[in-house]
């Protein structure tokens, strides 16, 4: 079996980006709150500002990003994912980065997710320590 040349999609699925992340990232709806989170954590790898700005829900986004060019995604570990309802869910994740040449640091939160007309959003977050 040969090995793809194409790079893995950041979120750490182990799938090649356009078959993973990419498809979101192309317009097509996420199915699920976790596809979201994996798909906006790869976005912040990215600097795709318009792909994480079109995915928070219009009462809590914010008028741009602030991307710092000297950080570093690491990785990301999915820690749990709860459905809320049918239009509601959660997902706790923990985001590995760092910054220049400091040391590595972690980003633990849990998020909550709405679906409205077929489209998941991401609402907010509580940071864990």
């Amino acid at each position: 079996m040969k090995r793809s040349d194409k790079p893995t999609c950041p979120c750490g699925s182990s799938l090649e980006y356009e078959r993973c992340c990419g498809r979101w990232h192309g317009g097509a709806p996420a199915p699920d709150a976790e596809s979201l989170m994996r798909s906006r954590y790869t976005a912040f790898v990215l600097c795709n500002e318009p792909y994480l700005l079109a995915t928070w829900h219009a009462t809590q986004r914010p008028k741009s990003i602030a991307f710092d060019r000297n950080q570093k995604w690491l990785g990301l570990k999915i820690v749990d994912t709860a459905q809320r309802g049918e239009n509601s869910a959660e997902v706790e994740f923990i985001a590995r980065y760092r910054i220049g040449g400091g040391s590595a640091a972690r980003l633990h939160e849990r998020s909550r997710f709405v679906k409205e007309e077929g489209c998941w959003l991401y609402v907010d977050g509580d940071i864990r320590a």
